[in-house]
């Protein structure tokens, strides 16, 4: 639980890049589940977790947005290479 707090008083949800609130993230599911915490403190893991949910999110489909207008509106299924 320590983490998530130390790094909620470190950067807005806004000044996340998604691979940092997604991080931030899976630290407060881990804190939830592995932790006994008072109600008030899971309160607030919870609705921080619910912002980042948000903001994930919205981040995700503006890149999609982005791919979509940078492939001609048609999204293009990705093929992984096999060895």
């Amino acid at each position: 639980m320590a983490k998530a707090s130390a790094k909620k008083t470190e950067k807005t949800i806004e000044e996340l890049t998604y691979e940092e609130a997604l991080t931030e993230l899976e630290g407060i599911v881990g804190a939830l589940e592995d932790e006994q915490n008072p109600l008030e403190e899971a309160m607030k893991l919870f609705e921080r977790g619910q912002a980042l949910v948000t903001y994930c999110g919205a981040l995700l489909e503006s890149a999609q947005l982005k791919v979509q207008k940078l492939s001609g509106e048609m999204l293009i299924p990705f093929e992984e290479e096999s060895e």
